[in-house]
């Protein structure tokens, strides 16, 4: 979503860092470029001048600071007011003293409010909690029982009218979040999530509803959850919102779409609320808390590693992760294990994204668009090898090659390409390997021969030859 308004902030940054001074009109020319690059990416235009103004401020007051340049501190005081913008901090969650939580959600027809509210109860559920869906959306066809199937995904219970214990009498909404409540303490459920029906911003008969609702239930948290696709749209929806209910926190969906992303850049200086969670993606995984640095950093082009970090620790199991590093090490890294690792990755989401957290990747690589799809058929020609084959790639000759592009769809150029740089790979790794221990020149155990040259010449030397999978070269 960000990718055009980084590309811009490269651009300006770059120009900076060849300047050795930087006067009261040069820290205006880039300030004028600052301002243009937020307009384009639809931010609000008042939040546009706010920060421009307070990054001014700071820049022409600023005490130069002895580890930074004129162009470094110029960068990293765009990258603390960018925080500020985004809300500074992350927003801490509390939980009822006497449960359950009530969680409240609102929004617009079309936002992602009933699968953001899986996504939440999913969240909920990996803090430890206990969290209820309550379906109070009784307008739309068939959006009880979508909110049941996602329930059924995530292992959460779903209660609705049509559940005899809260079941509103006709149908009300209001009568099913009231009595959701008490369900939910005799189920010993400590968090319920109320998902209400979408509505027109126009729509005063609906606004009303939510209203009541509200006054039904006190929510703990209210939640809007507004589509940062929209633009400015999201915005003044927020506003709106924020008239009729004592709104807490914004939820962000879709912010890996290819908007311009304003709406994440303007909806907490407008509105005054912060942005609480993120949905970066479809998958009921791709939902966390929002943190304004890591949004920040990745704007500037300054990577996010923190979010790579915590998607990796989610996908990858510790143990076997350091046994898989110990196996490449040892040079004993199979077919079987590099499927087991693939799979693993998939799980961190698209491998574009994913690449788009790395520092320092250039922006061509950056804004490659990468087809996942590439990985399903690396996958499908290891699942057509024989477990032997997998775990001694040697074995596979010319009529091997051919079944196994037969059995995966691929062909045998594919193949001999996996196979090749599956062995490139193994060397490389096999560089990396403990030296093994042999005789010393007096013939004791344990002693190390150091090569000719001294001990710089026992440094391994990697191979030219990269990894590289079939269809992304």
């Amino acid at each position: 979503m960000f990718d055009a308004l980084t590309d811009r902030f490269e651009g300006i940054f770059s120009r900076l860092r060849g300047r050795g001074r930087l006067g009261e009109a040069e820290v205006d020319e880039v300030l004028r470029e600052i301002r243009l690059a937020l307009l384009e990416a639809d931010v609000n235009f008042k939040v546009v001048r706010d920060l421009v103004a307070r990054i001014r401020e700071r820049c022409i007051g600023a005490e130069l600071h002895s580890a930074l340049n004129p162009a470094q501190q110029v960068i990293d005081i765009v990258h603390q007011e960018l925080i500020n913008t985004l809300g500074g901090e992350t927003m801490s969650l509390t939980f009822a003293p006497r449960p359950p939580t009530v969680v409240l959600m609102a929004g617009l027809q079309g936002s992602g409010k009933t699968t953001t509210s899986a996504k939440l109860a999913r969240w909920f559920k990996q803090q430890g909690r206990n969290p209820l869906l309550v379906g109070a959306d009784l307008q739309r066809p068939a959006a009880i029982e979508q909110l049941r199937t996602l329930g059924r995904q995530v292992d959460v219970p779903v209660v609705s009218r049509d559940d005899e214990a809260i079941g509103g009498e006709g149908g009300d909404p209001v009568e099913v979040a009231r009595n959701s409540i008490e369900e939910a303490r005799r189920r010993g459920r400590d968090v319920v999530i109320v998902d209400t029906a979408g509505r027109l911003s126009i729509d005063a008969e609906m606004m009303d509803q939510v209203r009541h609702i509200a006054d039904a239930t006190q929510p703990h948290y209210t939640f809007l959850v507004v589509d940062a696709m929209t633009g400015q749209d999201a915005v003044t929806t927020a506003e709106n919102f924020h008239e009729t209910l004592a709104l807490d926190g914004v939820i962000l969906t879709k912010l890996d779409g290819d908007a311009r992303g304003g709406a994440a850049l303007s909806v907490k200086e407008v509105v005054g609320k912060p942005i609480a969670f993120a949905s970066t993606g479809e998958k009921l995984a791709d939902f966390d808390l929002f943190h304004p640095e890591r949004l920040a950093g990745r704007i500037l082009g300054m990577g996010d590693v923190l979010t790579l970090i915590d998607r990796a620790k989610e996908a990858f199991d510790e143990q076997e992760a350091e046994a898989a590093a110990a196996k490449l090490l040892e040079g004993q890294f199979t077919f079987e294990d590099f499927l087991e690792q693939m799979q693993q990755v998939k799980k961190m989401g698209p491998l574009t994204n994913l690449i788009g957290m790395i520092p320092g990747v250039p922006k061509e690589l950056r804004n490659t668009e990468i087809d996942d799809k590439e990985l399903g058929r690396v996958e499908a020609m290891i699942k057509s090898m024989t477990i032997e084959e997998r775990r001694k790639p040697d074995l596979i000759n010319g009529s091997r090659r051919l079944r196994i592009a037969n059995g995966s769809g691929t062909t045998t150029s594919d193949v001999n390409a996996l196979l090749q740089q599956f062995k490139e790979m193994q060397k490389m790794m096999k560089s990396f390997g403990v030296t093994p221990k042999r005789k010393g020149k007096k013939g004791k155990k344990g002693g190390r021969v150091t090569p000719k040259g001294g001990p710089k010449a026992a440094q391994p030397q990697l191979p030219k030859a990269e990894f590289k999978l079939p269809g992304l070269n």
